[in-house]
């Protein structure tokens, strides 16, 4: 590994500050879930979420582990948090996508671990590029810091944005061949 994998830096772009979630947070993700997602999740749910959020950065430093989970996604002009972007585990069937179905330690019915790339952004700041821009920071970093060979993002069928951003990442986009798993339906990776 280039760096220590105990730490996720405040990242900056031209027009964002990626940085790990604060208590204080809660409000504004509780908002963001639930225009973005449809979440049910009530705000005291949200506050603690925020709460365990904040010592997974610090616990995972700890332990030395990767920087898992998801981080605040801010406008650098207004300091407004707009979303979420995170590295994630991602376990599911990979074997039964095409472009890795040469993992000879996996069948199409077994799940494999990869590291899952995460973003959500609110509605209102939606078209606007801010989740590839977020998406672009977290993966130099997955390359150069923590030294990755590969990332993973998965979504519906049906979820043409999220689709659209993997396309603008230059993802690989596959399509599971197989009905099932329902949440498993089209998976993009990016190999360096």
């Amino acid at each position: 590994m280039s760096a220590s994998p105990t730490a996720l830096p405040i990242l900056h772009t031209t027009r964002l500050i990626i940085r790990p979630f604060e208590v204080g947070d809660a409000e504004a993700y509780h908002a963001i879930s639930a225009a973005a997602f449809g979440s049910q999740a009530t705000l005291a749910t949200q506050r603690r979420y925020m709460q365990w959020a904040t010592l997974n950065v610090e616990i995972l430093a700890d332990l030395v582990q990767p920087p898992y989970g998801d981080r605040a996604v801010l406008r650098r002009d207004s300091g407004q948090i707009i979303g979420a972007v995170g590295l994630v585990p991602s376990l599911g069937p990979f074997a039964q996508l095409p472009a890795l179905a040469g993992n000879t330690l996996a069948s199409p019915q077994r799940y494999t671990p990869e590291v899952g790339l995460f973003w959500m952004i609110a509605p209102a700041h939606q078209r606007c590029g801010y989740a590839s821009e977020a998406a672009l920071a977290l993966i130099e970093f997955a390359k150069t810091q923590l030294n990755l060979c590969r990332i993973v993002a998965t979504t519906e069928h049906d979820n043409t944005a999220s689709i659209a951003v993997m396309r603008k990442l230059g993802m690989n986009i596959q399509r599971n061949p197989l009905p099932t798993p329902v949440w498993f339906q089209t998976i993009g990776i990016m190999a360096w």
